[in-house]
């Protein structure tokens, strides 16, 4: 049994599995399907595809009928970084036309900890080991 992280966009799973790849290091798309001209998805939007994260699978996928929900930071992703430059860089590139829900601080339970919502509504929380 493997429990992994499904997320779930609106026409922009690609341009996020784009950003999350070139963020965290030692990522990869494993595989990406998209839809074409028999959808039920728009033409080129993902249909279903598998990334790596540092190791870690998530699913994505492009969903063809508008929700009235999207991403909560009640759900967040916790990434561990082994230094304070790993913080740092995953805060900058994160956050970058998204929001900050906590700022980049030293934090009684964390000595180097944000928690940010990317630019497509996913929330992180970013602190060191």
């Amino acid at each position: 049994m493997q429990i992994t992280p499904f997320l779930m966009f609106v026409g922009e799973a690609k341009a996020a599995i784009d950003l999350y790849v070139r963020a965290i290091p030692n990522s990869r798309i494993v595989s990406i399907d998209y839809y074409g001209d028999e959808g039920p998805g728009a033409r080129g939007t993902v249909q279903h595809a598998v990334i790596e994260l540092n190791g870690q699978q998530v699913r994505c996928i492009d969903s063809p009928p508008v929700h009235d929900f999207t991403f909560t930071p009640s759900m967040s992703l916790f990434i561990d970084c082994d230094t304070d430059e790993q913080v740092d860089t995953l805060y900058q590139t994160l956050s970058e036309e998204g929001g900050v829900l906590m700022p980049l601080d030293q934090y009684p339970f964390n000595r180097r900890y944000a928690w940010v919502q990317d630019r497509f509504g996913v929330s992180w929380q970013i602190g060191v080991k």
